[in-house]
């Protein structure tokens, strides 16, 4: 599936209707978050959610949202913003005996549910219209997996889910240009324990 194409379509049909939907839109921190925010709200009514128990350490999870919050108000933009509770035992629950496999396996996989699951049951029972996610905008990440999931996740709570590949249109290029201009922290690993401990391993190799 061509998933900036129906995200393409999407767009053309809401902005024939006239109206803005309300977007439950997960999101893992600030540079991920800036361009989808400045290309979505010219046709959604967007609430960020921000729910990422897979980040390690604390003072990491803690960063990237504080990162995330300053962005939000520095920005011409009327965002909302809504924090989950951070209980990493979540995470690991989800992978546990996936602990060993290496990034972008089946770990990873689990990681994408957990979390989109999270946002699209609050999304449904807060009465969104949609719900999504940045994680799309990452070349590092697999689109194809996280737009599976969220069909599928639309399927069984009965809520319309926004495919997206945020990647395209240089949608990645646009969320580097909008971190130099607000002097956004990019952080060098995805976020959790496994992706921190092998970027120190090739720091160490390095040395």
């Amino acid at each position: 599936m061509n998933y900036q194409k129906v995200l393409d379509e999407t767009l053309q049909e809401i902005e024939k209707q006239n109206i803005k939907p309300k977007l439950l839109l997960h999101a893992c921190c600030a540079p991920c978050s800036s361009y989808v925010v400045e290309y979505l709200s010219k046709y959604f009514d967007i609430t960020i959610y921000y729910y990422n128990p897979n980040i390690y350490p604390e003072n990491e999870y803690n960063r990237r949202m504080n990162e995330l919050v300053t962005f939000l108000k520095k920005i011409e933009l009327k965002i909302n913003f809504i924090e989950e509770k951070y209980i990493p035992e979540e995470y690991y629950n989800t992978i546990k005996g996936y602990e060993n496999l290496e990034e972008k396996s089946e770990r990873c996989y689990k990681c994408y549910e957990l979390r989109m699951e999270k946002a699209c049951k609050y999304a449904k029972e807060n009465n969104f219209d949609y719900f999504t996610t940045t994680l799309s905008i990452s070349p590092y990440k697999n689109s194809i997996w996280i737009n599976e999931i969220g069909e599928k996740l639309s399927n069984k709570y009965n809520i319309k889910y926004l495919y997206s590949d945020f990647k395209k249109k240089n949608g990645y290029k646009r969320s580097l240009e909008l971190s130099k201009i607000y002097n956004l922290y990019r952080q060098d690993y995805c976020g959790c324990v496994y992706s921190f401990n092998k970027r120190k391993q090739v720091e160490n190799e390095k040395v």
